[in-house]
């Protein structure tokens, strides 16, 4: 009696599979890489939280129904009526974070500086500076700036439009200077603003002991992909911000590493939207 229950139970496994197309396969792995990619954005961040409340408001729906609870039925059926203009409201920073992420990979015309030559050239001036504030303990904020376009943030300081140069750079965040206290803007191989304002990071879980400058640099590598370098005018320690993500504690040789992986692998797997055109032209002819 089991097996005949058993192969019944395979027939119908066999059958469904039967009926499944290329297409649904095909649709079924689009949204879950979807759902994936939209996870992997709000992890770890207050959006999951929040996610997690809407989620169990939706399970609470059927309950409520099922045990007669007129009124909470009705108070949560109301709210998920509103639910999608909420839905954007709470969730706004992550979905301007994913859709700049899309713009970035897919349509997004900007070069990050693709001269291995120059780009190295770029980052020990940057590196040099950077340990030298650190030995003399002042304070410094650096961008440099990726596929995300920082004009915004480059109109609120002075423009410079000056090759990065390691003496420049210390120059600039001299105590007391007019250009010192706000961010400096590097774009490829030139420095284009100093004395920039960032926004805050609306994150309250980060470390309480951190200031102004280094909740600066998390909050503008939370809305767009640029490296930012923090250096700390009370104990000389560097940081570096990305995705925003924190990390503290850098030496020169460090800092100058890390700096070259990232951009490195930014121009090898990110392709703008005329290379991709380029790309598929290539294959095409290819295989005539």
């Amino acid at each position: 009696m089991r097996m005949v229950k058993l192969l019944e139970i395979l027939n119908i496994v066999i059958n469904s599979v039967k009926n499944i197309s290329v297409s649904s396969v095909m649709d079924i792995l689009a949204v879950s890489y979807i759902f994936y990619k939209a996870y992997m954005l709000i992890r770890e961040t207050r959006a999951e939280q929040l996610l997690k409340g809407i989620i169990f408001i939706i399970l609470l729906i059927p309950v409520s129904s099922f045990f007669n609870l007129t009124m909470l039925n009705w108070i949560l059926t109301k709210t998920l009526t509103i639910g999608v203009l909420s839905f954007i409201i709470i969730f706004q920073p992550e979905i301007r974070r994913a859709l700049e992420h899309l713009g970035r990979t897919a349509f997004n015309d900007k070069h990050i500086l693709e001269d291995d030559e120059t780009m190295e050239k770029v980052v020990s001036e940057i590196v040099n500076s950077t340990e030298n504030l650190s030995k003399s303990k002042t304070g410094a904020l650096i961008i440099i700036e990726q596929l995300t376009g920082l004009g915004d943030i480059i109109n609120t300081g002075t423009q410079l439009d000056a090759i990065v140069s390691s003496a420049l750079l210390e120059n600039i965040f001299v105590v007391n200077t007019p250009l010192h206290d706000g961010a400096t803007i590097i774009r490829n191989n030139r420095i284009v603003s100093a004395g920039c304002f960032l926004p805050l990071t609306s994150n309250n879980d980060i470390n309480k002991k951190l200031g102004t400058r280094h909740r600066a640099a998390i909050g503008i590598s939370e809305n767009s992909d640029a490296l930012i370098i923090a250096v700390s005018e009370e104990t000389g320690t560097i940081s570096l911000a990305v995705n925003g993500v924190l990390t503290r504690n850098y030496n020169k040789e460090r800092l100058k590493d890390i700096l070259i992986r990232i951009i490195k692998k930014r121009q090898h797997t990110k392709l703008t939207f005329r290379e991709q055109v380029k790309e598929w032209k290539k294959r095409v002819k290819g295989s005539k």
